[in-house]
């Protein structure tokens, strides 16, 4: 009787944390809140390099997840003009511009996403 019952314990144990791991999934990770889901990704049109010609580099604090690289992406390729890839484990964004943009503008870009900026480098095209 016992082992009935310690092996329908575990199988509720089991279940649970596949439940729980599949809601993660669906819903974001633990640092960018249980209770979000997870943003979709906003594509940029035009994916040509070519077309932009100012770059940056920055130095990204706070990503903690797929999802903040995610949400920094997003906040970027929202903007006319802008293309941006970051780089979740180096924590850096580069940023593809059609025309220049300031750098108190791209701070406040990434500051407005929940993340700072630690440095700009690398600008090309200014």
């Amino acid at each position: 009787m016992i082992t009935y019952v310690l092996t329908a314990l575990i199988v509720l144990i089991c279940m649970y944390a596949g439940y729980s791991y599949i809601k993660k999934l669906r819903k974001g990770g633990d640092c960018c809140g249980e209770r979000e889901a997870a943003e979709k990704k906003v594509k940029v049109a035009d994916r040509d390099a070519r077309h932009y010609p100012y770059t940056a580099t920055l130095s990204i604090e706070g990503m903690m997840c797929t999802n903040c690289a995610r949400k920094v992406e997003n906040a970027f390729n929202r903007q006319d003009g802008v293309w941006v890839k970051v780089d979740f484990a180096g924590r850096k964004a580069v940023v593809r511009m059609k025309q220049p943009m300031d750098d108190a503008k791209l701070r406040r870009i990434v500051r407005e996403a929940g993340y700072t900026v630690l440095r700009i480098a690398d600008k090309q095209g200014y």
